[in-house]
Protein backbone atom coordinates (compact mmCIF):
# COMPACT_ATOMS: atom_id res chain seq x y z
CA UNK A 1 0.00 0.00 0.00
CA UNK A 2 1.76 3.31 -1.11
CA UNK A 3 -1.06 5.98 0.61
CA UNK A 4 0.87 9.02 1.15
CA UNK A 5 -0.83 11.40 3.57
CA UNK A 6 -0.45 15.05 4.09
CA UNK A 7 0.20 16.48 7.67
CA UNK A 8 -1.52 19.89 6.52
CA UNK A 9 -3.27 18.97 3.08
CA UNK A 10 -3.77 21.91 0.50
CA UNK A 11 -6.89 23.59 0.21
CA UNK A 12 -6.34 24.94 -3.29
CA UNK A 13 -8.41 23.73 -6.00
CA UNK A 14 -6.80 20.28 -7.73
CA UNK A 15 -7.19 19.03 -11.24
CA UNK A 16 -10.42 16.51 -12.12
CA UNK A 17 -8.34 13.05 -12.77
CA UNK A 18 -10.97 12.97 -15.75
CA UNK A 19 -10.49 15.37 -17.71
CA UNK A 20 -7.37 13.04 -18.82
CA UNK A 21 -10.37 11.85 -20.52
CA UNK A 22 -12.70 14.77 -21.17
CA UNK A 23 -10.35 17.85 -22.15
CA UNK A 24 -14.11 19.41 -22.81
CA UNK A 25 -14.88 19.62 -19.00
CA UNK A 26 -13.72 21.98 -16.57
CA UNK A 27 -11.75 21.18 -13.09
CA UNK A 28 -13.88 21.45 -9.97
CA UNK A 29 -12.36 22.34 -6.65
CA UNK A 30 -10.89 20.01 -4.47
CA UNK A 31 -12.56 20.52 -0.60
CA UNK A 32 -10.36 20.74 1.96
CA UNK A 33 -8.27 17.49 2.62
CA UNK A 34 -8.15 18.12 6.70
CA UNK A 35 -10.45 15.01 7.27
CA UNK A 36 -10.54 13.08 4.49
CA UNK A 37 -9.74 9.45 6.08
CA UNK A 38 -12.51 7.81 7.85
CA UNK A 39 -10.17 6.63 10.38
CA UNK A 40 -9.48 8.84 14.11
CA UNK A 41 -5.86 10.32 14.40
CA UNK A 42 -4.63 10.08 18.35
CA UNK A 43 -1.53 10.41 18.11
CA UNK A 44 1.80 10.80 15.30
CA UNK A 45 4.33 8.37 16.58
CA UNK A 46 7.80 7.16 14.56
CA UNK A 47 7.13 3.82 12.25
CA UNK A 48 8.93 1.13 13.53
CA UNK A 49 9.07 0.18 9.61
CA UNK A 50 10.92 3.48 8.27
CA UNK A 51 12.53 4.95 11.28
CA UNK A 52 13.96 8.07 9.01
CA UNK A 53 14.97 11.30 10.45
CA UNK A 54 12.60 13.72 10.58
CA UNK A 55 9.70 11.67 9.13
CA UNK A 56 6.47 11.39 10.73
CA UNK A 57 3.98 8.26 10.03
CA UNK A 58 0.29 7.58 10.92
CA UNK A 59 -1.22 4.72 12.53
CA UNK A 60 -4.08 3.43 10.63
CA UNK A 61 -6.66 0.79 11.33
CA UNK A 62 -9.06 1.66 8.03
CA UNK A 63 -6.88 0.81 5.39
CA UNK A 64 -8.13 -1.38 2.27
CA UNK A 65 -4.97 -3.00 2.31
CA UNK A 66 -5.15 -4.57 5.42
CA UNK A 67 -4.59 -8.51 4.91
CA UNK A 68 -7.46 -10.77 5.20
CA UNK A 69 -7.74 -12.06 8.46
CA UNK A 70 -6.27 -9.03 9.93
CA UNK A 71 -8.19 -8.49 13.23
CA UNK A 72 -10.16 -4.97 13.30
CA UNK A 73 -7.59 -3.61 16.31
CA UNK A 74 -4.35 -3.86 13.79
CA UNK A 75 -2.54 -1.20 13.51
CA UNK A 76 -0.80 -0.56 9.82
CA UNK A 77 1.70 2.55 9.57
CA UNK A 78 1.41 5.06 6.36
CA UNK A 79 3.88 7.34 5.17
CA UNK A 80 3.14 10.82 5.60
CA UNK A 81 3.07 13.39 3.04
CA UNK A 82 2.01 15.39 -0.09
CA UNK A 83 1.58 14.40 -3.92
CA UNK A 84 -0.04 14.27 -6.82
CA UNK A 85 -0.85 10.63 -6.42
CA UNK A 86 -3.09 11.54 -3.20
CA UNK A 87 -5.08 14.58 -4.40
CA UNK A 88 -5.88 12.36 -7.88
CA UNK A 89 -7.19 9.56 -5.61
CA UNK A 90 -9.32 12.01 -2.86
CA UNK A 91 -10.45 14.01 -6.26
CA UNK A 92 -11.93 11.35 -7.86
CA UNK A 93 -14.00 9.96 -4.89
CA UNK A 94 -15.41 13.51 -4.38
CA UNK A 95 -16.30 13.45 -7.39
CA UNK A 96 -17.92 10.05 -7.74
CA UNK A 97 -19.50 10.58 -4.57
CA UNK A 98 -21.02 14.18 -5.67
CA UNK A 99 -22.54 12.72 -8.60
CA UNK A 100 -23.09 9.10 -8.27
CA UNK A 101 -27.03 9.50 -7.03
CA UNK A 102 -30.10 6.92 -8.20
CA UNK A 103 -31.04 9.25 -11.24
CA UNK A 104 -27.44 9.22 -12.68
CA UNK A 105 -26.83 5.46 -12.49
CA UNK A 106 -30.38 4.77 -14.08
CA UNK A 107 -28.87 6.77 -17.05
CA UNK A 108 -26.19 5.38 -17.35
CA UNK A 109 -27.64 1.85 -17.64
CA UNK A 110 -29.92 3.40 -20.26
CA UNK A 111 -27.08 4.68 -21.92
CA UNK A 112 -24.69 1.63 -22.10
CA UNK A 113 -27.97 -0.44 -22.06
CA UNK A 114 -27.78 -0.60 -25.73
CA UNK A 115 -24.16 -2.85 -26.02
CA UNK A 116 -23.87 -0.41 -28.93
CA UNK A 117 -20.15 1.49 -28.13
CA UNK A 118 -17.93 -1.08 -29.42
CA UNK A 119 -18.05 -4.80 -31.11
CA UNK A 120 -14.29 -6.56 -29.96
CA UNK A 121 -12.91 -9.55 -28.40
CA UNK A 122 -11.86 -9.87 -25.14
CA UNK A 123 -8.31 -9.82 -25.97
CA UNK A 124 -8.98 -6.61 -27.89
CA UNK A 125 -10.22 -5.57 -24.72
CA UNK A 126 -7.43 -6.02 -22.22
CA UNK A 127 -4.89 -4.96 -25.19
CA UNK A 128 -6.96 -1.31 -24.79
CA UNK A 129 -6.61 -1.40 -21.14
CA UNK A 130 -2.53 -0.71 -21.97
CA UNK A 131 -3.90 3.20 -22.08
CA UNK A 132 -5.54 3.22 -18.94
CA UNK A 133 -3.89 3.95 -15.63
CA UNK A 134 -6.69 3.81 -12.75
CA UNK A 135 -6.56 7.31 -11.14
CA UNK A 136 -8.17 6.43 -7.91
CA UNK A 137 -5.87 3.09 -7.11
CA UNK A 138 -2.94 4.26 -5.06
CA UNK A 139 -1.43 0.97 -5.66
CA UNK A 140 -1.51 0.78 -9.15
CA UNK A 141 0.94 2.89 -11.65
CA UNK A 142 1.43 0.88 -14.95
CA UNK A 143 -1.20 -0.16 -17.10
CA UNK A 144 -4.09 -2.37 -15.98
CA UNK A 145 -3.77 -5.23 -18.52
CA UNK A 146 -0.51 -5.92 -16.46
CA UNK A 147 -2.76 -6.32 -13.84
CA UNK A 148 -5.46 -8.01 -15.09
CA UNK A 149 -2.19 -10.75 -16.28
CA UNK A 150 -0.55 -10.50 -12.51
CA UNK A 151 -4.00 -10.86 -11.36
CA UNK A 152 -4.86 -14.34 -13.53
CA UNK A 153 -1.73 -15.85 -12.72
CA UNK A 154 -1.93 -15.01 -8.76
CA UNK A 155 -5.30 -17.09 -9.04
CA UNK A 156 -4.29 -20.37 -11.66
CA UNK A 157 -1.18 -20.95 -8.94
CA UNK A 158 -3.62 -20.93 -5.82
CA UNK A 159 -6.68 -22.56 -7.39
CA UNK A 160 -5.12 -24.53 -10.46
CA UNK A 161 -7.83 -26.65 -11.51
CA UNK A 162 -10.62 -23.83 -11.97
CA UNK A 163 -9.71 -22.38 -15.26
CA UNK A 164 -12.90 -20.32 -14.96
CA UNK A 165 -11.46 -18.42 -12.09
CA UNK A 166 -8.06 -18.09 -13.64
CA UNK A 167 -10.08 -15.93 -16.64
CA UNK A 168 -12.33 -14.18 -13.91
CA UNK A 169 -8.53 -12.48 -12.74
CA UNK A 170 -7.96 -11.63 -16.24
CA UNK A 171 -11.88 -10.24 -16.95
CA UNK A 172 -12.26 -8.35 -13.86
CA UNK A 173 -11.16 -4.97 -14.74
CA UNK A 174 -12.25 -4.97 -18.72
CA UNK A 175 -15.31 -2.19 -17.53
CA UNK A 176 -12.79 0.03 -17.48
CA UNK A 177 -12.98 0.64 -20.90
CA UNK A 178 -15.58 2.90 -20.35
CA UNK A 179 -12.66 5.65 -19.27
CA UNK A 180 -11.38 5.32 -22.80
CA UNK A 181 -15.34 5.53 -24.33
CA UNK A 182 -15.38 8.73 -23.12
CA UNK A 183 -16.28 8.34 -19.45
CA UNK A 184 -14.63 10.13 -16.19
CA UNK A 185 -13.08 8.19 -14.18
CA UNK A 186 -15.37 8.84 -10.88
CA UNK A 187 -17.65 7.12 -13.40
CA UNK A 188 -15.15 4.26 -13.89
CA UNK A 189 -12.89 3.11 -11.18
CA UNK A 190 -12.78 3.34 -7.55
CA UNK A 191 -14.86 1.58 -4.83
CA UNK A 192 -18.74 1.09 -5.09
CA UNK A 193 -21.75 1.49 -3.20
CA UNK A 194 -25.38 1.15 -3.37
CA UNK A 195 -27.03 4.41 -4.03
CA UNK A 196 -30.65 4.90 -3.44
CA UNK A 197 -29.73 4.40 0.74
CA UNK A 198 -27.62 6.18 2.75
CA UNK A 199 -23.89 5.36 2.38
CA UNK A 200 -22.24 2.98 5.38
CA UNK A 201 -19.31 4.22 7.58
CA UNK A 202 -17.02 2.04 5.62
CA UNK A 203 -17.11 3.71 2.46
CA UNK A 204 -14.10 5.15 1.47
CA UNK A 205 -13.96 8.68 2.58
CA UNK A 206 -17.40 8.76 4.02
CA UNK A 207 -17.26 11.34 5.98
CA UNK A 208 -16.21 14.29 4.20
CA UNK A 209 -17.34 13.85 0.29
CA UNK A 210 -20.89 13.24 0.21
CA UNK A 211 -22.03 16.65 1.41
CA UNK A 212 -23.24 17.70 -2.09
CA UNK A 213 -24.63 14.17 -2.80
CA UNK A 214 -28.59 15.38 -3.73
CA UNK A 215 -29.78 11.69 -2.70
CA UNK A 216 -28.90 12.17 1.01
CA UNK A 217 -31.52 15.40 0.79
CA UNK A 218 -33.90 13.05 -0.47
CA UNK A 219 -35.96 10.95 2.35
CA UNK A 220 -36.68 8.08 0.06
CA UNK A 221 -32.85 7.57 -0.51
CA UNK A 222 -31.42 9.20 2.82
CA UNK A 223 -32.33 6.30 5.37
CA UNK A 224 -30.37 2.92 6.02
CA UNK A 225 -32.74 0.86 4.23
CA UNK A 226 -33.37 4.03 1.68
CA UNK A 227 -35.67 2.47 -1.54
CA UNK A 228 -34.82 -1.15 -0.72
CA UNK A 229 -36.58 -3.66 1.44
CA UNK A 230 -34.76 -5.87 4.43
CA UNK A 231 -32.51 -8.42 2.68
CA UNK A 232 -34.07 -7.94 -0.86
CA UNK A 233 -30.59 -9.39 -2.07
CA UNK A 234 -28.24 -7.42 -4.13
CA UNK A 235 -29.23 -8.39 -7.06
CA UNK A 236 -32.33 -5.48 -6.66
CA UNK A 237 -29.79 -3.20 -5.32
CA UNK A 238 -28.39 0.25 -7.84
CA UNK A 239 -24.90 0.04 -7.44
CA UNK A 240 -22.98 2.80 -8.17
CA UNK A 241 -22.26 3.11 -11.82
CA UNK A 242 -18.28 1.81 -12.77
CA UNK A 243 -16.62 -0.82 -14.42
CA UNK A 244 -17.93 -3.61 -11.93
CA UNK A 245 -21.74 -3.22 -13.01
CA UNK A 246 -20.70 -2.52 -16.67
CA UNK A 247 -18.43 -5.53 -17.48
CA UNK A 248 -21.63 -7.53 -15.17
CA UNK A 249 -24.12 -6.33 -17.67
CA UNK A 250 -21.50 -6.97 -20.73
CA UNK A 251 -21.12 -10.86 -19.64
CA UNK A 252 -24.67 -10.91 -18.93
CA UNK A 253 -25.37 -9.90 -22.29
CA UNK A 254 -23.17 -11.75 -24.31
CA UNK A 255 -23.64 -14.78 -22.49
CA UNK A 256 -20.33 -15.66 -20.63
CA UNK A 257 -20.66 -19.54 -19.91
CA UNK A 258 -19.27 -18.85 -16.29
CA UNK A 259 -20.54 -20.24 -13.00
CA UNK A 260 -22.68 -17.69 -11.06
CA UNK A 261 -19.69 -17.30 -8.33
CA UNK A 262 -17.87 -15.37 -11.56
CA UNK A 263 -20.47 -13.02 -12.01
CA UNK A 264 -20.37 -12.23 -8.27
CA UNK A 265 -16.78 -11.77 -8.49
CA UNK A 266 -17.23 -9.28 -11.59
CA UNK A 267 -19.96 -6.95 -10.09
CA UNK A 268 -18.91 -6.90 -6.84
CA UNK A 269 -15.27 -6.76 -6.20
CA UNK A 270 -14.88 -3.12 -5.89
CA UNK A 271 -17.45 -3.43 -3.24
CA UNK A 272 -14.73 -3.04 -0.38
CA UNK A 273 -17.78 -2.05 1.99
CA UNK A 274 -19.28 -4.90 1.42
CA UNK A 275 -16.82 -8.08 1.44
CA UNK A 276 -14.20 -6.25 3.71
CA UNK A 277 -15.84 -3.72 5.73
CA UNK A 278 -19.03 -5.92 6.86
CA UNK A 279 -21.40 -3.30 6.36
CA UNK A 280 -24.84 -3.56 4.09
CA UNK A 281 -25.78 -6.68 5.58
CA UNK A 282 -29.20 -5.45 5.47
CA UNK A 283 -29.50 -5.80 1.68
CA UNK A 284 -28.70 -9.32 1.90
CA UNK A 285 -29.81 -12.44 0.61
CA UNK A 286 -29.07 -16.06 1.94
CA UNK A 287 -27.91 -16.15 -1.56
CA UNK A 288 -25.23 -13.01 -1.47
CA UNK A 289 -23.80 -14.07 2.11
CA UNK A 290 -23.24 -17.36 0.53
CA UNK A 291 -21.20 -16.09 -2.60
CA UNK A 292 -19.24 -13.27 0.09
CA UNK A 293 -16.53 -15.88 0.75
CA UNK A 294 -15.89 -16.18 -3.53
CA UNK A 295 -15.99 -12.49 -3.11
CA UNK A 296 -13.29 -12.70 -0.91
CA UNK A 297 -11.47 -15.31 -2.52
CA UNK A 298 -11.14 -13.17 -5.37
CA UNK A 299 -10.05 -9.97 -3.44
CA UNK A 300 -6.87 -11.04 -2.15
CA UNK A 301 -5.31 -11.99 -5.76
CA UNK A 302 -6.88 -8.32 -7.09
CA UNK A 303 -5.33 -6.22 -3.96
CA UNK A 304 -1.70 -9.06 -3.51
CA UNK A 305 -0.92 -9.29 -6.93
CA UNK A 306 -0.13 -5.66 -7.83
CA UNK A 307 3.60 -5.42 -7.40
CA UNK A 308 6.20 -3.88 -9.90
CA UNK A 309 7.14 -7.46 -11.62
CA UNK A 310 5.05 -7.15 -14.44
CA UNK A 311 4.46 -10.39 -16.12
CA UNK A 312 5.59 -11.75 -19.65
CA UNK A 313 2.33 -11.05 -21.64
CA UNK A 314 3.28 -12.87 -24.55
CA UNK A 315 4.22 -16.10 -23.29
CA UNK A 316 0.91 -15.72 -21.46
CA UNK A 317 -1.80 -15.05 -23.95
CA UNK A 318 -1.98 -18.45 -25.75
CA UNK A 319 -3.20 -19.77 -22.37
CA UNK A 320 -5.60 -17.20 -21.35
CA UNK A 321 -7.10 -16.76 -25.22
CA UNK A 322 -7.93 -21.15 -25.25
CA UNK A 323 -10.11 -19.86 -22.02
CA UNK A 324 -11.68 -17.16 -23.58
CA UNK A 325 -12.53 -19.42 -26.11
CA UNK A 326 -13.78 -21.70 -23.93
CA UNK A 327 -16.59 -19.27 -22.01
CA UNK A 328 -16.63 -16.08 -24.41
CA UNK A 329 -15.76 -16.98 -27.56
CA UNK A 330 -15.80 -14.19 -30.68
CA UNK A 331 -16.86 -10.74 -31.16
CA UNK A 332 -18.94 -9.10 -28.09
CA UNK A 333 -20.86 -6.28 -27.68
CA UNK A 334 -19.97 -3.44 -25.80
Amino acid sequence: MKVMLGLNPPTTQGPDPSLVYRPDMDPEAAKDKGSFRNYTVSSLSPCPAHPHPGEQHLPSTQLRGCPMGTPPHHTLWVCLGEGPLLDRVFTTYKLMHTHQTVDFVRSKHAQFGGFSYKRMTVMEAVDLLDRLVDESDPDVDFPNSFHAFQTAEGIRKAHPDKDWFHLVGLLHDLGKVLALFGEPQWAVVGDTFPVGCRPQASVVFCNSTFQDNTDLQDPRYSTELGMYQPHCGLDRVLMSWGHDEYMHQVMKFNKFSLPPEAFYMIRFHSFYPWHTGNDYQQLCSPQDLAMLPWVQEFNKFDLYTKCPDLPDVDTLRPYYQGLIDKYCPGILSW
